[in-house]
């Protein structure tokens, strides 16, 4: 009499180690950079923040916050649902690896910083429509990233839990670290918004374009 078979149990996944730990670091650092960017420069609303932005469009439909701030929202509230939706054909239907999904973010974040940069946002609609490309680009990379980088809310409910309880877990240094990287992303950009700020919006370029290379050289290293 044959044994009878079981299903095997499901497959643990690999943790994403320590380069892909500091990958999710430096996206946790754009998402910074790029949110404290659109706020100061583009006008009062966040990129990848879309908490916030609910909370500033029923402000505002009650009568509060700066003028034209609820059109500001609602862009970046349709172009973050754009780059989700983006990210979850990339990924789910067309198979494109890591890297070159984050190719596709880079690639947002340095066209707005080029237009930044050389000056050719000069009125509302060009504002406007640098929202479109931050935003698409914080949608993509929230929806491939299964570890959250640009919305923390419940990643600091839950390591601020852990700590109370003193049960922490063996990646919350990971954890801790990519919430101060959302802070030190932000604070460089507000810091060259006074300084040069026609190098504001590229700052969050670097850090992105840094995890692309991470992903890159690791896919690679994969292959050998």
């Amino acid at each position: 009499m044959s044994t009878p078979t079981h299903p095997s149990a499901p497959t643990r996944h690999a943790g994403p180690g320590p380069w892909g730990e500091w990958a999710l670091l430096l996206l946790s650092a754009a998402s910074g950079a790029a949110d404290a960017f659109v706020f100061i420069c583009v006008g009062q609303v966040f990129a990848g923040v879309m908490t916030g932005n609910l909370v500033l469009l029923g402000a505002s439909a009650a009568g509060g916050g700066e003028q034209g701030v609820a059109l500001r929202v609602v862009t970046a509230l349709g172009a973050y649902a754009v780059g989700v939706g983006c990210g979850a054909w990339m990924s789910d239907r067309s198979r494109w690896s890591l890297p070159v999904m984050l190719l596709v973010e880079v690639a947002l974040l340095a066209a707005g910083a080029v237009l930044w940069t050389l000056g050719l946002i000069t009125s509302d609609g060009d504002r406007l429509g640098l929202l479109v490309l931050i935003a698409v680009a914080m949608g993509i990379q929230g929806r491939i990233r299964a570890t959250p980088t640009n919305y923390f809310t419940g990643t600091l409910t839950s390591l601020v839990g852990r700590a109370a309880l003193r049960s922490w877990e063996q990646g919350d240094r990971w954890v801790a670290g990519r919430l101060a990287a959302v802070v030190a992303g932000a604070a460089v950009t507000a810091l060259a918004v006074r300084l040069w700020s026609d190098a504001a919006a590229a700052v969050a370029v670097v850090p992105a374009a840094g995890a692309l290379l991470i992903e890159w050289a690791r896919r690679a290293a994969s292959k050998r």
